[in-house]
């Protein structure tokens, strides 16, 4: 049995994790187990999650098999771009410093805040009753 070399990249946004498995192809898209576009469904998170292939100019050289788990489409999209983007680097060294720039490499690493005791939401206030 022949075995394929992949690159595997994982990436995370909020509570979203993804997992990006990079093989050589011929561009075939595969998330969950489903098309790119009928995953995620506006073309804004489509471009999102294939903007580092698009910069590298590498669109249908490779195969993607993503999983993401957690977290909303938006969430989702730009965790598989940072999957995408390290795997992409960790085929080819070179690449690093035309993603860096993008910021494609970059963690967000904003989470939402908890909601603390004695306050309606994580900073709200409860309303306040003068009689």
């Amino acid at each position: 049995m022949k075995k394929i070399k992949e690159n595997i990249g994982v990436g995370r946004r909020k509570t979203s994790v993804a997992s990006v498995r990079l093989r050589k192809g011929s561009g075939k898209i595969d998330i969950n187990g489903r098309e790119l576009s009928t995953y995620f469904p506006t073309l804004l998170q489509q471009k999102t999650v294939l903007s580092p292939m698009d910069k590298c100019s590498c669109k249908d050289q490779y195969d993607l098999v993503v999983r993401v788990k957690g977290g909303g489409l938006e969430g989702q999209a730009v965790a598989a771009r940072l999957g995408l983007s390290r795997a992409l680097v960790d085929e080819d060294e070179a690449r690093r410093s035309l993603l860096k720039g993008e910021g494609f490499l970059t963690r967000d690493p904003r989470k939402r805040e908890r909601k603390k005791y004695g306050r309606a939401g994580a900073r709200r206030k409860f309303q306040f009753s003068k009689r």
